[in-house]
């Protein structure tokens, strides 16, 4: 038997006590409740092994983590929302730990580890999907408001970029991506609801995160007109600023058009939003040819919204590029809807970081957003739409608009504007004659 000097045994212990040492110790745990889902994320401190199974009666999900230890506290973790009771652990085999999650309900789990970022260090990831959709909002049902003429709502989805574990980009002051975003895209979404002929749907109303793809579905299951994600920019520098506004690149298109027609199952998914295209049954050929037509002119489509709000934002901020911008973003490859992504401002600049995160300031963005968005569709109104019945009817001539004040009642504006109620509410599509503070309404001419 070969013998080893003594420094080296020593040395070959040393390392032993090292690897020893080097197991993993779950840090702390993280819930994001979401309306189909719930996303559990424990810090690990290194990169682990892990296995997952379900068990019911009662229902339990119970987490084999090896070669780790505890270094945290379950107690006091904030289950609200999420179908956990309770969260438990015990060591397992010595050295490994067993982590158990006893459910209101049965669940269908997934995992995955994510690497460190600037915030975090090395997680396990959880996800506890509701394939009953006990707890997802009602998004499978179209989205089709009618209003006083019978004529539809123009549908805008409103995309708050990042959430949940993905806090987007991170300003010098610490300004999170994502609770900017969602403010602005909050107040976007309320905005276009308190003008006549459209309706807002946000696609996340709180911080958890949605895949991107996620994001694309649900503009189609709500039937949209428009999808806009709200982000803001960083670079690695502080010297950039400026708002961006991009749609997909012809690239993008491409690729898009090619994973629709890859797999056959997607053909019947394919339905809803704008153009309401269906490639059910049709041969390669025919559906590429759909394919491209579509996206085409959803691509059209998103560049001419785009430059209207470009144009709206340029009012009120600084811009990063004079057009429009395109690229192969995942939540603008939707063929049916056109799409645009809009980049509030660069939280690695520290003006605009500052500026984002007032209310005053992202007011003043949305508010140019959505007069970008309605300057677009007061002129292209898609079919069947209040606004494409105005036009046709020339009620879209001659028209001013006002902004409701504190004691302002609908009569006394009808009556500074030598018009009537009952016309004020028909051109509006109102049902009532309330008013709110701050509401925009069209007045046609006397």
């Amino acid at each position: 038997m070969r013998r080893f000097p003594r420094f080296t045994v020593g040395f070959l212990l040393a390392m032993m006590a090292g690897m020893v040492s080097a197991a993993s110790k779950v840090e702390g745990v993280r819930i994001w409740p979401a309306p189909d889902h719930t996303r559990v994320v424990f810090d690990t401190g290194s990169q682990v092994n892990h296995n997952v199974f379900s068990l019911s009666s009662p229902a339990r999900l119970v987490i084999d983590l090896k070669d780790a230890s505890m270094k945290t506290d379950f107690s006091s973790v904030d289950l609200s929302g999420s179908p956990i009771k309770r969260i438990r652990s015990a060591p397992r085999n010595g050295d490994d730990l067993r982590v158990v999650l006893d459910l209101k309900s049965d669940i269908k789990p997934r995992s995955f580890l994510l690497k460190p970022n600037k915030q975090y260090g090395h997680r396990l990831v959880i996800d506890l999907v509701d394939e009953k959709g006990t707890r997802v909002e009602r998004a499978s049902s179209p989205t089709v408001t009618q209003n006083s003429q019978g004529k539809r709502d123009i549908v805008v989805v409103v995309d708050a970029g990042h959430g949940g574990e993905d806090p987007g980009a991170i300003g010098p002051r610490g300004t999170r991506e994502k609770d900017v975003v969602l403010k602005m895209s909050e107040t976007l979404a309320r905005l276009i609801e308190q003008q006549p002929g459209y309706t807002a749907k946000l696609t996340r109303t709180g911080d958890y995160y949605i895949g991107l793809r996620n994001r694309t579905i649900l503009a189609r299951k709500y039937n949209a007109d428009l999808f806009v994600s709200v982000h803001a920019d960083a670079f690695r520098t502080p010297q950039p600023k400026g708002a961006s506004v991009f749609a997909l690149s012809q690239r993008g298109a491409t690729s898009e058009t090619a994973r629709w027609l890859a797999r056959s199952e997607n053909r019947s998914d394919l339905i809803g939003g704008a153009g309401n295209l269906s490639l059910e049954g049709r041969d390669d050929m025919l559906a590429g040819v759909l394919l491209d037509l579509s996206m085409t002119a959803s691509i059209n489509a998103s560049l001419g919204v785009g430059s209207s709000i470009l144009g709206r934002l340029g009012q009120v901020a600084d811009l990063h590029k004079p057009g429009v911008e395109q690229a192969a973003f995942a939540v603008l490859k939707s063929p049916d809807i056109p799409s645009i992504l809009v980049e509030a401002g660069f939280i690695s600049n520290p003006t605009e970081e500052k500026n984002l995160a007032t209310e005053w300031y992202r007011s003043k963005l949305a508010k140019a957003v959505m007069e970008g968005i309605d300057q677009y569709f007061q002129k292209t109104p898609p079919p069947g739409t209040l606004l494409a019945w105005r036009k046709q009817n020339g009620a879209g001539n001659n028209v001013s608009q006002y902004r409701i004040q504190r004691g302002d009642t609908l009569s006394g504006v009808a009556r500074e504007n030598q018009t009537s109620v009952t016309e004020i509410m028909r051109f509006n599509g109102m049902n009532d004659d309330r008013v709110m503070v701050g509401q925009t309404i069209r007045i046609p001419s006397s």
